[in-house]
């Protein structure tokens, strides 16, 4: 028979295992936000059903990988949209991986708090050359860790 401290160690050995598969799938989303991802083929390639990673991605970031996804492809919108002032808001949305100009519209908006057409542009931003504090992306990014593990 095996001792019961094994059983705990075995859980736990997973639960890191399934820890590092979710920082691949992060870092994998922050890599290639501007390609086409979807949650089935992250999962494949982590080795998980879809809706474990959903469920398990959540857990450990506090969003889906959907919501991170689509965060750090507006993060990455609006530093464009700061910089590059010959860049049109469609150059924007395709740049980093959005098909959809209103998907693209509403999540922007909802993450940084004023429509893509509307925020500044170029380098100078507005007068002062910094966006004012109500415009700063809510980014994608809190790169929050996942809650420790009880022993």
């Amino acid at each position: 028979m095996c001792h019961p401290s094994w059983g705990r160690a075995r859980l736990a050995a997973q639960r890191l295992s399934d820890f590092a598969r979710l920082r691949r799938v992060r870092d994998r989303i922050d890599r290639e936000y501007a390609r086409p991802l979807d949650v089935e083929a992250l999962a494949r390639d982590a080795r998980m059903p879809a809706g474990q990673l959903s469920r398990q991605f959540r857990l450990a970031y506090g969003r889906s990988p959907y919501a991170y996804l689509t965060a750090r492809r507006v993060e990455r919108a609006t530093e464009l949209l700061l910089r590059c002032d010959e860049l049109g808001v469609d150059e924007v949305r395709r740049a980093v991986g959005c098909s959809s100009p209103g998907v693209f519209s509403t999540r922007f908006t909802e993450l940084v708090g004023v429509a893509p057409s509307a925020y500044p542009r170029g380098a100078s931003g507005t007068a002062s050359g910094t966006v004012p504090a109500t415009r700063q992306p809510a980014g994608p990014v809190g790169r929050r860790e996942a809650p420790a593990l009880a022993p």
